[in-house]
């Protein structure tokens, strides 16, 4: 039988009020919590709290809090991503980031959906993971929605709003976000 959790992370409808993923939550808010209040000068403590929060890639990401997440083990990270101030995760499922990737100011990741109807929404909630490639730049202020698919090389401009998938090498800009143009060298 699954869980609650099995349920979110498989992108199902799920009870958010089962004990465990209160307990998941609390943890990383937590985290969250204890990394927002340290000083610059404690590269230390934040290293190990950056650790004990992602599911991968607290080791090497270069993070300026404020930040916020849902759950932190659902985000895994490639190799030194980049989190301007005010950033915004919200993992109920997979968010998948890769290597070098930057996220400008305030820039919020949502995995998080609701049903339409109002009476189911009143108990469950379910989600889309998101994928990041390699070597993205996302713009401060831009909104990925639940879903997308973001590919190595892309620049999504400041204040975007992705509301689906964006391919490899190009910029996109908008709301809804929308491919401009190929980046050439």
């Amino acid at each position: 039988m699954s869980t609650e959790r099995d349920k979110m992370l498989a992108g199902g409808l799920y009870d958010p009020l089962d004990p465990e993923l209160v307990a998941a939550r609390e943890r990383a808010r937590d985290l969250c919590q204890a990394l927002n209040t340290t000083r610059e000068a404690a590269q230390e403590e934040r290293r190990r709290i950056l650790r004990d929060l992602f599911g991968k890639g607290g080791d090497s990401v270069w993070m300026q809090p404020p930040f916020y997440c849902d759950y932190g083990a659902n985000i895994e990270l490639g190799e030194r991503v980049f989190f301007n101030f005010n950033c915004v995760v919200l993992d109920v499922c997979m968010v998948r980031i890769g290597s070098f990737s930057l996220f400008g100011p305030a820039v919020q990741i949502y995995t998080a959906m609701h049903p339409f109807n109002a009476e189911l929404r009143r108990k469950e909630e379910f989600g889309k993971p998101v994928e990041i490639g390699s070597d993205v730049w996302v713009g401060g202020g831009a909104i990925i929605l639940p879903g997308v698919r973001i590919g190595d090389r892309a620049v999504i401009g400041a204040g975007s709003v992705v509301t689906r998938d964006v391919p490899d090498g190009v910029f996109a800009a908008g709301n809804p976000c929308r491919v401009i143009r190929e980046i050439t060298e």
